[in-house]
């Protein structure tokens, strides 16, 4: 097993203050990485990592195990272009805008999701759900994503 030390670290003077931050934090008892690099096709929505239950230590790249991720990063490589961003869960989905040179952070696959209604402004924080899969919107752009997974 080995342990997986992530550093996010902002650096900014503003008005001759500095409001630089770094975090670091150790996640032990990883056993698996992968890290890859993938062109997502202009108009093409492409599943770019997708969990299962019980997944055996012959099956590849992807699946993952939903129950041993231990840490995830996706990173739009694209200079100038966003793409959409889409956790898909055993129910329901939620999509963010990954703009371009952004990273996002992700630590949990099983109940690690939970969408609420249209109209709900009062999260419950409950009814968490598994992720099945993530997926990438690229628009009219192809664009680059890395991801890096590190499981249990």
């Amino acid at each position: 097993m080995a342990t997986l030390k992530v550093k996010i670290q902002e650096d900014v003077i503003l008005d001759n203050q500095d409001y630089s931050s770094k975090r670091v934090n150790e996640i032990d008892g990883v056993n698996d990485v992968l890290k890859r690099i993938v062109t997502v096709p202009i108009n093409t929505d492409t599943t770019i990592v997708s969990f299962e239950a019980n997944v055996g230590a012959d099956t590849g790249a992807t699946p993952f195990d939903v129950d041993l991720l231990k840490y995830m990063r996706i990173s739009n490589l694209d200079a100038s272009n966003s793409v959409n961003l889409a956790i898909i869960g055993d129910s329901m989905n939620f999509q963010v805008i990954l703009e371009a040179g952004h990273s996002y952070l992700l630590s949990k696959a099983d109940d690690g999701m939970v969408v609420e209604g249209a109209t709900d402004t009062n999260p419950a924080f409950s009814g968490f759900e598994e992720i099945q899969k993530i997926m990438i919107d690229a628009g009219s752009n192809a664009v680059k994503i890395e991801t890096f997974i590190a499981s249990a």
